[in-house]
């Protein structure tokens, strides 16, 4: 199989492509959840927890410091905004919880894919570095905040 080439990241993106592979990870145990046959309902307590700890508090710092540096019109933040709405929408969900697994599972690795090939490289052509420094600091004082990725103790996915 062809992998794409390996993408070069500025140094202040960094903590965000960390974010993303965390999010690249969750939606490896949804798949290995169900392939063990794990309850959708436990798989759903684990998706929520990750949910408000940690994929909200990254769309919120994209939106706020990230996007902005392309601007509101530019398509491909369009598309990214587009994209947290449905994902969130996803997270919400009370109903039909295993389909929306798997929807969530599928529509994440392509968001993320999406932000990491296409979305980051032009905002790396031209953010200035003080936009670039501002997205550092603020993701630092946000993680600082955020409950330790592997602090979940229902290790479904083992």
């Amino acid at each position: 199989m062809n992998r794409p080439p390996s993408l070069k990241r500025l140094e202040e993106l960094i903590p965000l492509s960390h974010d993303h592979h965390h999010g690249l990870w969750l939606s490896m145990k949804i798949r290995t959840g169900f392939k063990k046959g794990i309850a959708p309902s436990r798989i759903k307590k684990y998706t929520d927890w990750f949910f408000e700890n940690h994929l909200l508090p990254h769309f919120e710092l994209e939106e706020m410091y990230v996007f902005p540096i392309l601007g509101g019109e530019n398509e491909l933040v369009r598309r990214a905004l587009r994209e947290h709405r449905k994902l969130c929408r996803l997270f919400y969900a009370q109903q039909e919880i295993e389909r929306n697994l798997v929807l969530i599972e599928e529509k994440l690795v392509s968001h993320i894919r999406f932000e990491e090939r296409v979305l980051f490289e032009e905002i790396q052509k031209v953010a200035t570095q003080e936009e670039l420094e501002k997205v550092a600091i603020t993701h630092q004082a946000t993680a600082a905040d955020i409950v330790a990725i592997d602090s979940w103790e229902d290790r479904f996915w083992k």
